[in-house]
C-alpha cells in the first residue's frame, strides 16, 4: 500500500506532509506507518517505516531528524543531521537538505515555513505545549534565523477535536490562571464534563505570534481510526500501546 500524505497549498513551496497511518509495515495494534521509536512496536519495523517516509521526503533516513518529545517550549536548531535527539518539542532550520519531523498520537503537529528567508519549523504541541508557549517559541526561533512573521505560514496537521477532547473542570483551571479569556475554548459537556478545542486554541496562539497565515487541516485523529493513531482512542478500548504519526517539512 502506498503512502498517504496530506498536505496544504499554503505550504506548497516546500516538501511537507502529514502522514497517515496507511502504506507502513506494522502490524497488530500498530498496523500502518507507526514512526514512534518509542512505542513497543519491533525497531526494525520501524525503521522501515520511517525509512519510507525520508524517501517520501527526497532525504536520506538519517536527514530526517526529530527530539526526543517532553510536552516542552523547548526548541531546537538543527544545522546537520545528528542520531541525538535532544529533549525539546520543536525544531527549526535553514540547512538545505534536511527534513524535521515531529510525532504525535492526537496533539498537534505544526509545520512552518518562510519561503523568501528559507526557514522552516516543526512542532509537538499537546495542550501542555501550547499552553507554555511552544508555538510561540518555534516562531521566535525561526525569526532568530532571519524569517519574517509575517511571512510565516503554519499548518496544523491531524490532532484530536473538540467534540472528542473530553477534560475535567480542573484541566480547565490550567487555562483560566493563564487567561480567563481561554475559556471560549471549552463547551459544555455532561454533568461537569467539558469539551476542549485543542486545534481553536492552537491557531490562537499561532496568530497571537503573529504569523502571516495559520490553518488546521480539521482531520480529526480520534473518528479515524481507518488513517490515524490516537492515544485517547487506545485508552478507551483499552490497548497495551498505540502508533505514532509523522509530520515532516524539508528544505
Amino acid at each position: 500500500m502506498t503512502l498517504e500524505i496530506l498536505t496544504s497549498d499554503a505550504l506548497s513551496p516546500f516538501r511537507h506532509g502529514f502522514f497517515t497511518r496507511r502504506g507502513g509495515a506494522s502490524s497488530g495494534v500498530f498496523a500502518g506507518l507507526n514512526c514512534g521509536t518509542g512505542s513497543s512496536d519491533q525497531s526494525e519495523i520501524v525503521s522501515i517505516n520511517r525509512a519510507r517516509v525520508a524517501e517520501a521526503m527526497d532525504v536520506a533516513p538519517d536527514h530526517l531528524v526529530g527530539v526526543h518529545q517532553v510536552h516542552s517550549a523547548t526548541v531546537v536548531t538543527a544545522t546537520a543531521p545528528s542520531e541525538d535527539k535532544p529533549r525539546a518539542d520543536a525544531l527549526v532550520t535553514r540547512t538545505p537538505g534536511l527534513a524535521l519531523s515531529v510525532l504525535t498520537a492526537d496533539c498537534q503537529p505544526v509545520l512552518f515555513g518562510d519561503a523568501e528567508a528559507g526557514v522552516i519549523g516543526a512542532a509537538h504541541a499537546g495542550w501542555r505545549g501550547a499552553l507554555d508557549g511552544v508555538l510561540d517559541a518555534t516562531v521566535d526561533a525561526m525569526v532568530d534565523l532571519g524569517a519574517q512573521r509575517e511571512r510565516i505560514t503554519a499548518v496544523i496537521g491531524p490532532t484530536i477535536s473538540q467534540r472528542a477532547y473530553e477534560v475535567g473542570p480542573e484541566f480547565m483551571d490550567n487555562f483560566l490562571n493563564e487567561d480567563p479569556t481561554f475559556a471560549r475554548y471549552f463547551a459544555q459537556g455532561d454533568e461537569d464534563r467539558l469539551l476542549f478545542d485543542l486545534p481553536g486554541f492552537g491557531l490562537n496562539r499561532l496568530r497571537a505570534a503573529g504569523v502571516g497565515h495559520a490553518e488546521w487541516t480539521r482531520h480529526c485523529t480520534y473518528s479515524d481510526p481507518q488513517r490515524f493513531y490516537s492515544y485517547r482512542r487506545t485508552t478507551h478500548a483499552k490497548e497495551a500501546d498505540y502508533g505514532r504519526l509523522i509530520a515532516a517539512i524539508a528544505l
